[in-house]
């Protein structure tokens, strides 16, 4: 059976255009309810068992229920719980959620798959007593409520029917009915003039006896003691005001980012301001959520305002409620004290909310200073959200546990927003539970590689057919050998060098050829560019590929017959390249060496083998490329780095140590560079519109301006106009009296950087393509396809241009690539979070139950505190001054700090406090807060009587170096660690 709906449209030029639509109709679509005898359906899509019924006291017999969409787009992770069960989802619905939230499309998807939790899917669209026509003047949303409700009325007629005509093989048994779930008030009237059987989502939930805490993990948009409540926020203008704003240019938007050292202050990054615009107090930020895209209105400019040098974190053990009267140090935020004019930036407030950007968040819940109460504040452990108010049953179950939340709305009465409990992660400190946490905040896909991923593996025992030495360039004979971190199983890329007859050097860089064994649009593929990038945390990795590729037949192991792809020049004794050329192959590597064990090869004279010869000329002509590069205008800057041992049952940190670099280091470095540089001209050129490329954006000179100052204050000069003069003043800041302050000025020249980022080649002009960290003007990602999916791109590209490989489709789509590359960027940037968090997190574990003094460095001079970071650790911290870390005013006889605004000091009676000063620090971890174990840093030296170590000053400040990956450093590997860490030797 068929409709055929026919209507006409003017065109352009004012033609009738007649346009005919058929939708066809069906009556041979099974129920798939096992009850029914009526439906032809087949055996493997019956999910509605009546074994599986529901125990309700709203509906005592045997039911099933139909979600209308504001349901399952709102209640989610109750529909996750294995509570509701015997769901009819109808296509409807489905097709609705989809177009709503792809994110609970998809989390939907997985809960209608999962056979055991009786989902059937209802082509009611498809179905000749379920179609409904959108009549003349009716909303789509109000077109497909009415299809719920007539798809609703239908089922619960037919599987009546079908339970009457087994009756009396059931006698005694109730009928089963059809159930509506809906929150939807207009809906719900009509279906109960229908005769339907309808209730709401709390109604329903609170219902099932054999759930009591299901309800725990109902999003509700309000609190009923909120509708009395006096409001504390100005209102959000409506989308429409949004709009008509933005047009006449009286509204800004941009996206919100709080801070992280100040709860009463954010930014918005406005396209054409040079600076975030400043967004200060609670009023002003009204309701603003980190990463929410946000309109804004500017103040004027007299009341324009400078960043806060104020360090200002809300009390953990504080409940205020929703009494909103400042505290002393939420005052000091809003002292209009005299600015300099160049450090005033633009102002403004928030008036409305574009798009939430909301997501689920871990913490803890805090105590209750109520008795029987079941309204709670839960504490994320991420100090850019705000604290959520929820309410939950099983409080006294969950203190001191990781939990999972999600807001669910921020009233205009609440000081809070609310939200519900999710799941919860496990004990407060359990080491399993906090690495949880850290890939849950920072978006880490970690779960298990799903079977219809494994089952594109190749199948072992996995063996090289003569066929694919066919097609490959045999180097099996060349001494090819991997340089890599200690422990690591996932070995990327491999070198070579020999002399040539003719006097030169032939030079190969052989990457593992991951593209063999991972085909375009499959599971596999798909999964990998999903994740991204392998994410390091400290003896623990995050695999982008399954292990069976990672650290087995993609790793180039020493001993192995491996497939690479191979980058090879010739090249004089000066290191310029004569000739290239590109080609599949395979590889046997003769060793896969640490960097500490390639060079004592090197330096070992005696040792005359083709390795250490062939070590011997990669070394001398990497100080070459490192030199002409220094000469272009690359940017060394420095990244404090250490390394854990980890114990290997325990998984606790067992001695931490700076990072170890070698020339060997750089060695590798400069040849992957060489690589990815040679491979980028090469697919630019072949595929000018579409080739996936790197590039590293100049910052606006404003970055620099905290450099310029602080150098200034320690009478150097850093000029910024081209990369060569940034990179001639940086090596002039020398100090003999402090060995340390080169690197602290390199430090904060990584933090002026803009982040490197991928991109597509014909959405930028080539003038933009520029690397300004590496001062190439062309650069990719080709050397690490075990852990980036965008180096295995790259191989397609290069295979393709050389005829190694056939190109598809979406390789060469601009557009799909440039969403690709919004991922990539992405999935990087929070690998790299991840893995300063997981440090942060083992440097912790490292001093729980120690004392230990350690030499540090000022690294900021603040209005209330020094930022001091202590180079063995590679981790600041903040040494509080004055009362502004609390509430109390001074009174006589406290030690007072004066700030001075001039030259950026704390000065205290006779000592002065400038930036890059040397102080030592006792460094104790605080276990008392109940969010967080912190460490607290206690100022040791310059001695000031009644302050140094006998005061102890909060913290918990303490967060590991945002280094960036601008410079040259971000082609070096990370700290790669084998999943099985060495023990301590006793």
């Amino acid at each position: 059976m068929q409709t055929i709906r026919e209507f006409t449209r003017k065109t352009k030029r004012g033609n009738i255009l007649k346009i005919v639509r058929e939708h066809y109709l069906r009556d041979d679509l099974g129920c798939g309810a096992q009850i029914c005898e009526n439906c032809v359906q087949d055996e493997t899509t019956v999910s509605l068992l009546p074994e599986r019924e529901i125990k309700s006291t709203l509906f005592p017999f045997p039911h099933y229920i139909v979600l209308d969409t504001n349901v399952v787009l709102n209640q989610i992770d109750v529909l996750e719980e294995d509570a509701i069960v015997n769901v009819i989802v109808l296509s409807t619905v489905l097709s609705e959620v989809k177009h709503n939230s792809s994110a609970v499309y998809k989390r939907f998807r997985e809960i209608v798959q999962h056979k055991p939790r009786g989902f059937y899917v209802f082509v009611n669209e498809h179905h000749k007593d379920t179609y409904v026509e959108r009549e003349p003047g009716e909303s789509a949303n109000d077109r497909n409520d009415r299809a719920i409700r007539k798809a609703t009325l239908w089922y619960d007629h037919h599987i009546r029917e079908a339970d009457n005509n087994r009756a009396f093989k059931k006698a005694g048994r109730p009928l089963t009915k059809v159930i509506m779930i809906t929150d939807d008030a207009e809906n719900r009237s009509r279906a109960e003039k229908d005769g339907i059987l309808v209730a709401s989502a709390e109604e329903y939930v609170k219902s099932l006896t054999d759930f009591p805490m299901l309800i725990d993990k109902y999003a509700r948009k309000s609190f009923e003691s909120e509708k009395k409540s006096l409001p504390i926020f100005p209102t959000h203008l409506s989308v429409n005001e949004i709009h008509d704003g933005i047009k006449a240019k009286k509204l800004l938007q941009g996206s919100f980012q709080a801070s992280r050292e100040n709860y009463l202050e954010g930014a918005v990054s406005v396209e054409g301001y040079e600076h975030p615009v400043l967004i200060q107090g609670r009023e002003a930020l009204n309701r603003a959520v980190d990463a929410d895209i946000v309109a804004i209105e500017l103040l004027p400019k007299e009341e324009w305002t400078a960043p806060s040098e104020i360090v200002l974190e809300e009390g953990v053990d504080e409940d205020p409620g929703d009494n909103v009267e400042r505290t002393d140090k939420e005052k000091a935020v809003f002292d209009k004290k005299l600015a300099k004019s160049e450090e005033i930036r633009p102002t403004g407030k928030v008036v409305g909310i574009i798009r939430r950007k909301w997501r689920q968040y871990c913490g803890i819940l805090l105590p209750s200073q109520l008795e029987n109460t079941s309204r709670h504040i839960f504490v994320p452990a991420d100090r850019k959200i705000p604290r959520i108010r929820i309410e939950t049953r099983q409080a006294d179950q969950l203190q001191n546990k990781r939990i999972i939340v999600a807001i669910d709305s921020w009233p205009r009465t609440s000081r809070y927003p609310h939200g519900h409990f999710v799941r919860s992660l496990g004990p407060l400190g359990d080491m399993n539970t906090e690495n949880e946490v850290i890939l849950l905040e920072h978006d880490v896909p970690h779960s298990k590689f799903s079977e219809e991923v494994l089952s594109f593996l190749p199948k072992m025992p996995w063996i090289i057919t003569p066929e694919d030495y066919e097609k490959r360039v045999d180097l099996r004979d060349l001494y090819i050998c991997s340089v890599d971190p200690p422990g690591c199983t996932d070995i990327d890329d491999a070198l070579h060098c020999r002399e040539l007859p003719n006097g030169r050097l032939e030079v190969g860089v052989h990457i593992a050829d991951v593209s063999h064994f991972i085909r375009p649009g499959n599971a596999l593929d798909k999964e990998a560019a999903a994740r991204g990038t392998t994410v390091y945390l400290v003896g623990k990795r995050i695999d982008m590929v399954p292990e069976l590729l990672s650290s087995n037949l993609c790793s180039l192991v020493g001993g192995e017959e491996r497939f690479a792809f191979s980058c090879v020049w010739e090249l004089d004794n000066e290191a310029n390249i004569l000739a290239k050329r590109f080609h599949k192959s395979v590889i046997k590597s003769k060793a896969a060496m640490t960097y500490e064990q390639a060079q004592i090869i090197i330096d070992d004279a005696t040792q005359q083998t083709e390795i250490a010869i062939s070590l011997r000329h990669l070394n001398r002509l990497a100080k070459i490329l490192k030199k002409r590069r220094m000469d272009n205008g690359a940017l060394v800057l420095a990244s404090p780095e250490i390394r854990f041992q980890v114990d290997s049952e325990t998984h606790e940190p067992l001695e931490v140590e700076a990072k170890q670099v070698r020339e060997t280091n750089s060695m590798v470095e400069e040849f992957m560079l060489l690589a990815n540089c040679t491979v980028a001209e090469h697919i630019c050129a072949e595929f000018p519109e579409c080739a996936m490329l790197r590039r590293h954006p100049r910052p606006a000179p404003s970055n620099f301006e905290p450099l310029i100052k602080a150098a200034g204050y320690q009478g150097f000069e850093i000029k910024i106009e081209t990369g060569l003069e940034l990179a001639s003043s940086l090596d002039a800041c020398v100090k003999p009296d402090n060995a340390y302050f080169n690197t602290m000025i390199r430090i904060l020249t990584t933090r002026c950087m803009m982040q490197a980022v991928y991109f597509i080649s014909g959405t930028l002009q080539p003038e933009e393509f520029f690397h300004y960290g590496l001062a190439t003007p062309i650069y990719t990602h080709f050397t690490s396809p075990i852990r980036r999916y965008s180096d295995i791109i790259v191989h397609r590209l290069l295979a393709a241009s050389i005829g190694a490989d056939s190109t598809y489709a979406d390789l060469l789509d601009k557009k799909l690539n440039e969403e690709l590359c919004h991922n990539l960027n992405y999935r990087h940037k929070m690998a790299q979070y991840a893995g300063r968090a997981s440090v942060a997190l083992n440097t912790h574990l490292f001093f729980r139950g120690k004392t230990q003094d350690e030499e540090g460095y000022v690294l900021f001079v603040r209005k209330n505190a020094l930022q001091v970071l202590i180079p063995k650790f590679g981790l600041e911290g903040t040494v509080y001054l004055n009362s502004l870390s609390g509430d109390k005013k001074p009174t006589p006889g406290d030690v007072v700090f004066k700030f001075n605004e001039e030259d950026y000091t704390q000065r205290c009676g006779d000592v002065v406090f400038h930036a890059f000063d040397p102080v030592t620090v006792r460094l104790s971890l605080d276990s008392r807060n109940v969010q967080h174990e912190k460490l607290v840093f206690r100022l040791v030296k310059p001695y000031i009587k009644g302050f140094s170590v006998e005061l102890t000053e909060q913290n918990d400040n303490v967060e590991m170096l945002d280094i960036s990956t601008a410079n040259a450093a971000e082609e070096a590997p990370p700290q790669k660690k084998s999943k099985k860490s060495q023990k301590k030797k006793k």
